[in-house]
């Protein structure tokens, strides 16, 4: 098979930009089902209530299931105190591993509760609150939640000016890696085996796309592992390419000989 061996950081990062594109297309549209349920119920002079949310469910699962190959799971997550019948609320649906069908994630919302999951206080809430834009949370141990290895898309539901909580969809790592990783090599730079048991990228080519908190999150060569601390003094990188509207950097080094 013949390659073309881009040297291009921008065709890598185009490529981190269109997937991250479609898992926030589909956060989106969750999003404008949210929109229009509380819509729907202020038409009939009636206030945002647990029975709305619960509506919403097929239409989640449904979007779920068209983006199951990256998406393991997706919901909403509502301002504590917005709902008059029910002080924190979650949609969340999940696929967890051999099961067929979507499970509701059941976590514990009691805050007298020793296991109280205080979701108001994590990043992935509070960011798209105190900023109003979208964000990604990640890697990490989603030990509260579903115990995955995962990032976490989410982005803020607005409606008159008023913040009504987030939509959000957890992709695990693994699967981002799968999927960056086969369109990388198709581009020129893969992963291979150079003989001694060690993954390094074509011809030398190291890449990786970086957070902002100087974490890997996806790296072609075994040298940074995601969730890795890349220490700044090793291998600096050649080429650097910030994503667009994602508070993520490809990192790019060609690497001969």
């Amino acid at each position: 098979m013949t390659i073309n061996r881009s040297t291009d950081p921008a065709i890598f990062a185009a490529t981190a930009e269109s997937l991250v594109e479609r898992v926030f297309g589909a956060v989106g549209a969750l999003r404008e089902q949210v929109l229009a349920c509380r819509a729907s119920a202020l038409m009939r002079r009636e206030q945002l209530q647990s029975k709305h949310i619960a509506q919403l469910r097929p239409g989640l699962i449904r979007v779920l299931d068209e983006h199951q190959d990256i998406v393991v799971g997706m919901g909403l997550i509502v301002l504590p105190g917005l709902l008059p019948n029910e002080r924190r609320r979650l949609e969340w649906w999940q696929y967890l591993p051999g099961r067929d069908e979507p499970s509701a994630l059941q976590v514990d919302l009691n805050p007298e509760s020793l296991g109280f999951y205080d979701y108001d206080n994590s990043e992935w809430f509070n960011v798209p609150r105190s900023t109003g834009r979208r964000h990604i949370m990640g890697p990490y141990v989603d030990a509260h939640g579903t115990d995955r290895y995962l990032l976490t898309f989410t982005v803020p539901v607005l409606a008159d000016g008023a913040f009504l909580g987030v939509v959000g969809a957890d992709v695990p790592v693994a699967r981002l890696e799968r999927h960056l990783l086969r369109a990388w090599a198709l581009q020129g730079v893969g992963r291979h085996d150079n003989g001694v048991g060690e993954q390094v990228g074509e011809v030398g080519a190291q890449v990786m796309i970086i957070n902002s908190h100087g974490r890997v999150v996806v790296s072609n060569y075994a040298g940074a592992l995601s969730g890795d601390l890349l220490p700044g003094s090793a291998h600096p990188p050649s080429k650097r390419v910030d994503l667009t509207d994602v508070p993520w950097q490809l990192q790019y080094s060609l690497r001969r000989g």
